[in-house]
């Protein structure tokens, strides 16, 4: 694992390896603009080959880069970026406990809207209720984004449901894939669950101080643990191919930004409509809540302002939901789902 000081200059050495593939660079060249020793390039060559990286050895001559892995290099991302904002800093790691961790800890330091945090592999990921979040190595997308907004903490919730309908637009969009969303942010392709989001802030009464979006997508994962089978899927195991993850995460920048914006411009309308749009769960769907203190069940009436789950109980009573464990019941057999 690479210790986060070595980043930014890694970073440039991949960038160098990149701009001569197709040529050796001896290791004093590439130490030379690194301000490094000759022994830490070594060192670097070493582990990232470790991390699936080709590169070629030549006694005496130096190194090359001889195919380009399925990593989410910056130096990739840059080149298709077509983002104002959100991603325009980007953090690439190895493997870190989880994003979101070291986003707060850069939000923290004052770093800028937009910041983009992804690793390769997550050792205590996590997802919504305290649940594990399943961070296979190199196959996935564990990402964060930090995120300055000029909203009242009440709205925070329209900011989550916002990522979901962008993430949705974006597996849509790369992979061909019908989606859906279940409430507030799961989304699934073939009634499975690919992706799921995470959202933190840190805030005062009246002032949101910034934001942790995190985003796990399950992409080309081939299997899962038996704990997760039957819940879980891949946009590999429902599409029958393997995907691109970088270009998954261009799509989510892309996306995701223009409804950020919009909902800071024009208010919530727009985003709770295309969010209801992408959902089957909206409206007409038994369901049972779990709100840790009570359970409710009743029939879903679609979205309330602030992004809450409206639910017919069946005293007639309407129930907004904030948060909560949402299962789906079939009629016909009165099984729970979901």
């Amino acid at each position: 694992m690479f210790q986060a000081e070595e980043t930014r200059k890694l970073d440039r050495f991949i960038q160098l390896l990149l701009a001569n593939a197709t040529v050796f660079v001896s290791g004093e060249k590439l130490a030379e603009p690194l301000n490094v020793s000759r022994m830490t390039i070594c060192n670097w060559v070493h582990r990232l080959r470790e991390q699936g990286m080709v590169i070629e050895i030549k006694p005496k001559t130096g190194y090359r880069l001889t195919q380009v892995p399925d990593l989410l290099l910056p130096q990739l991302i840059k080149r298709e970026l077509r983002t104002k904002v959100l991603g325009k800093s980007l953090y690439h790691y190895f493997q870190v406990g989880s994003t979101n961790d070291v986003a707060h800890q850069l939000a923290q330091q004052g770093v800028a809207e937009g910041a983009l945090i992804m690793a390769e592999q997550q050792t205590h990921g996590r997802g919504r209720l305290g649940r594990d979040w399943y961070s296979e190595k190199s196959v996935g997308i564990y990402l964060s984004l930090i995120l300055r907004p000029d909203l009242k903490p009440r709205h925070a919730s329209i900011i989550n449901l916002a990522a979901a309908v962008a993430l949705s637009q974006a597996i849509e969009n790369t992979c061909a894939l019908t989606t859906d969303i279940r409430w507030p942010n799961d989304v699934l392709v073939n009634n499975k669950k690919c992706s799921g989001i995470l959202t933190e802030m840190s805030a005062d009464l009246d002032q949101i101080k910034y934001m942790v979006v995190g985003i796990g997508i399950n992409v080309n994962h081939p299997s899962f643990p038996k704990s997760l089978e039957g819940r879980a899927s891949s946009l590999f195991l429902e599409g029958g191919r393997r995907f691109s993850r970088i270009e998954i995460i261009l799509a989510l920048l892309r996306f995701f930004e223009d409804l950020y914006f919009q909902l800071q411009e024009q208010g919530s309308d727009e985003v709770l409509k295309q969010w209801i749009r992408r959902s089957s769960f909206a409206r007409g769907k038994e369901v049972s809540v779990d709100l840790g203190d009570k359970k409710i069940h009743g029939t879903t009436m679609g979205l309330g302002k602030e992004g809450t789950l409206r639910v017919k109980l069946r005293s007639g009573l309407i129930e907004d939901v904030m948060s909560g464990d949402v299962v789906i019941w079939e009629r016909a057999n009165d099984r729970p789902r979901g």
